[in-house]
């Protein structure tokens, strides 16, 4: 039996927990922005561990003029993005993306904290860098709007992070993260946090004032030809794609009353070229 001391004690830290996060505007996420950090912090060293020993990570420091050039243009786009006016955590989260070289894998996806890894598949299969940058701000808004972290609590549970999060178990980080490594990739998000996440797209976009807000609507215009194959792209296993959500896209683009004119393709088409795509 708990004593009621201290079951006392760990109520009122649970209810300030829930009341910090509802001051946030994040109803159910019970971790802090600080430990949202932490975790994709340990994250992101496990999933840049695990594709470094397949020899798959390309280092944003390497020695490969190439993979520095496609760095270079790749973060010209995601800063682009990121500077837009619109990303609530901009100032707090790493904001880092990295290249995992797969380029059999259509894929791109976000950890906590502002981790976002993309596969040189998915820059294969696109030719317009809205798109890019559509999908970019796509998998931004998972790691802003802390989807992230909220599919972990219901994924692994509330206790166990609870834990983490109030400082009394301090093995159970490392081991989510190293948990994560492997699976992060395959985190299938709500119907409504996949919704948010495009809608959010467009107002990153629009507030760029360079890409088409739209940009992520294009990417599954592409995406919905591919996956009429027998071997539909890994991106729709982990990221749902109703019949509406082109539409839903460009219908929030029209009602942002933003521009939908396409950005030259300099970058992206100089980051292709960079990593031989």
């Amino acid at each position: 039996m708990i004593p009621f001391k201290n079951l006392s004690r760990g109520f009122v830290i649970l209810f300030s927990l829930f009341a910090f996060s509802s001051c946030e505007d994040n109803e159910g996420v019970i971790f802090s922005t600080q430990d949202d950090i932490r975790l994709g912090e340990q994250v992101s060293q496990q999933v840049d561990s695990t594709y470094r020993a397949k020899g798959q990570l390309l280092e944003p420091n390497s020695s490969n003029a190439n993979v520095q050039k496609a760095y270079t243009h790749l973060n010209r786009i995601v800063n682009r993005v990121l500077n837009s006016g619109e990303v609530k955590y901009r100032n707090d989260f790493a904001w880092t993306v990295k290249i995992i070289d797969d380029r059999e894998t259509l894929n791109a996806f976000a950890a906590p904290g502002g981790y976002i890894y993309v596969y040189t598949g998915l820059i294969k299969f696109l030719d317009d860098e809205d798109h890019l940058a559509g999908v970019l701000a796509h998998e931004i808004a998972h790691a802003d709007k802390r989807h992230s972290v909220r599919q972990l609590q219901r994924d692994y549970g509330i206790a166990l992070l609870l834990s983490v999060a109030l400082g009394n178990n301090p093995g159970a980080l490392q081991q989510i993260a190293a948990q994560l490594a492997g699976t992060l990739a395959g985190l299938r998000f709500s119907r409504e946090a996949e919704t948010e996440a495009d809608n959010t797209s467009v107002l990153y976009l629009g507030g760029t004032k360079y890409y088409s807000c739209d940009g992520a609507a294009g990417f599954f215009v592409k995406l919905n030809s591919q996956a009429q194959g027998s071997n539909p792209p890994e991106f729709l296993s982990t990221h749902p794609n109703p019949d509406n959500r082109v539409e839903n896209i460009q219908q929030q683009a029209q009602q942002q009353g933003c521009s939908t004119d396409n950005a030259p393709d300099n970058d992206f088409n100089e980051l292709k070229k960079s990593l031989n795509l």
